[in-house]
């Protein structure tokens, strides 16, 4: 099949003066490598989850996409999972970082993550993920609440990116798990300052104690 990620586009393809100079919409391919991906991994019966910025579009997060497909699958089924893409033509190959696999669909880029944010993945992970249609093929996708809490534990002073995680905290907070975010992540100075940048934006409720003063 050919892909959307060659070097050379078509004149239709060009960037439009009129919109900014925009990249084009990625969306479709990147949507199309998440299905074939996450059918691969379905078919050879491994337990996986989409996670990132696809994982966020399947729960009503916001709409366009321009990067890569994430999946989180388990540590010990790192091989199972290389020879089950291997043996339908894609390869797998292992950079520098040593928590994750990379390989392509479609074009695109897709990593194949065993330890986000200092913390292997586990069964408990996984059994929390909700199935969704993704483009009517039905997959199992992080919960929100883990894929924020992912997101906030990846903070640090030399990556802090609060514009990148604050659509998804609006779009989605009616189906976050607050309080769980507040006792996994509240303690690291980073993240308490973006929870304390929801309160101050109206998108959550501060933190009260028993006496109904904020903490």
């Amino acid at each position: 099949m050919k892909t959307r990620g060659g070097s050379s586009r078509a004149a239709g393809d060009l960037a439009d003066p009129t919109d900014g100079g925009l990249p084009p919409d990625r969306t479709p391919a990147i949507l199309e490598a998440a299905k074939e991906v996450a059918s691969l991994l379905k078919g050879g019966g491994h337990p996986f989850a989409l996670a990132g910025g696809v994982a966020v579009y399947a729960h009503g997060g916001p709409g366009t996409l321009q990067h890569d497909v994430d999946f989180c699958v388990l540590p010990e089924d790192i091989g199972a999972v290389t020879a089950t893409l291997e043996a339908a033509g894609l390869e797998v190959v292992e950079p520098p970082e040593d928590w994750l696999l990379k390989t392509r669909s479609q074009g695109q880029e897709v990593d194949l993550i065993f330890r986000p944010a200092r913390v292997p993945v586990t069964r408990e992970l996984l059994d929390r993920a909700e199935v969704l249609s993704v483009e009517s093929v039905w997959m199992p996708v992080l919960a929100v609440t883990d894929l924020l809490v992912g997101r906030l534990l990846a903070f640090s002073e030399h990556y802090c990116d609060f514009g990148a995680v604050l659509p998804i905290a609006r779009t989605l907070r009616e189906k976050i798990d607050w309080a769980r975010v507040r006792r996994e992540c509240g303690a690291e100075p980073m993240p308490a300052a973006f929870l304390y940048l929801l309160e101050r934006l109206n998108v959550i409720e501060p933190e009260e104690t028993g006496d109904g003063d904020r903490t």
